[in-house]
């Protein structure tokens, strides 16, 4: 029994000696235990940025030169009994266009919750141009038959384009997509011009006056004419690396004019976080 009892006790100790000298072994973490790490893009502070943008301009040109004409037939019979002005001459087109800028803006950020505010630029050149005429026949008040041709030409050409946009986006990874809406300044020629021919015939009127020819025209040119509307679309930005991020939108917007003008663009954009 005792010398049972002494070769156990060298064994555990040559065991114990030969655990000493071998190397301690790594602690192996983060494959079971810890799980998968990401990190999280602190998209927090001031962000500017260039762009470019393609898109589409749809125009309402129905009613473009009511007012031009109204004002050059004024006293007319020709107005006062067949409302010539009133006539529908012109009506919608559309017209793609493209266009360069910027922009700058600041993100506020709670977790995953980005809020912010933008200036947003775009130079370019959307708009178009419609022309149209409507021909009739009406008994005016002093017996004349007269036979009208309303001719109507109008074109639009939006040079400038800023939007001022409150943000909100969810960050996931290097992504935050986001939504957007605010108000819309615009720059824009707008030129429309208003013309009307054609007889009237009384054949009971003195002679010289039984046929009586007349044309009328008139244009009205807005240069650099400030435009004011509304803004709203979706984006998305990604972190590149560091501050670097890009970035793919889509914006709406909405002018209301002499010619009722909406702008669908998709921009792509590259800018920096600070």
């Amino acid at each position: 029994m005792r010398k049972f009892l002494m070769a156990t006790a060298m064994l555990g100790m040559a065991h114990g000696a030969q655990a000493a000298d071998m190397p301690d072994l790594p602690v192996l973490r983060g494959a079971f235990s810890d799980g998968v790490s990401s990190s999280q893009v602190n998209w927090q502070g001031y962000y500017i940025g260039a762009q470019a943008g393609y898109g589409r301009s749809d125009m309402n040109f129905a009613g473009a030169t009511r007012a031009v004409t109204a004002r050059m037939l004024d006293g007319l019979a020709i107005e006062q009994d067949g409302q010539v002005s009133q006539w529908p001459v012109m009506g919608k087109a559309s017209q793609n266009g493209n266009g360069f800028g910027g922009f700058v803006g600041y993100n506020s950020q709670w977790d995953d919750v980005v809020i912010g505010v933008e200036l947003s630029y775009l130079h370019g050149k959307f708009g178009g141009t419609q022309s149209g005429s409507v021909g009739r026949s009406f008994v005016d008040s002093l017996g004349y038959t007269d036979g009208v041709t309303n001719y109507g030409l109008s074109s639009m050409s939006i040079t400038d384009i800023g939007t001022f946009r409150a943000r909100a986006g969810y960050a996931f990874g290097s992504f935050l997509p986001y939504m957007f809406g605010g108000v819309a300044l615009g720059q824009a020629d707008i030129i429309r011009t208003a013309r009307v021919f054609g007889q009237s015939v009384n054949v009971n009127a003195a002679p010289g006056f039984q046929y009586i020819s007349f044309d009328h025209n008139k244009t009205d040119a807005q240069y650099s004419h400030l435009l004011y509307g509304y803004s709203a679309g979706l984006g998305v930005d990604v972190n590149l690396i560091g501050g670097l991020f890009l970035r793919a939108e889509w914006e709406y917007i909405r002018f209301s004019s002499a010619v009722d003008t909406s702008i669908n663009t998709v921009r792509a954009g590259l800018g920096y976080k600070f």
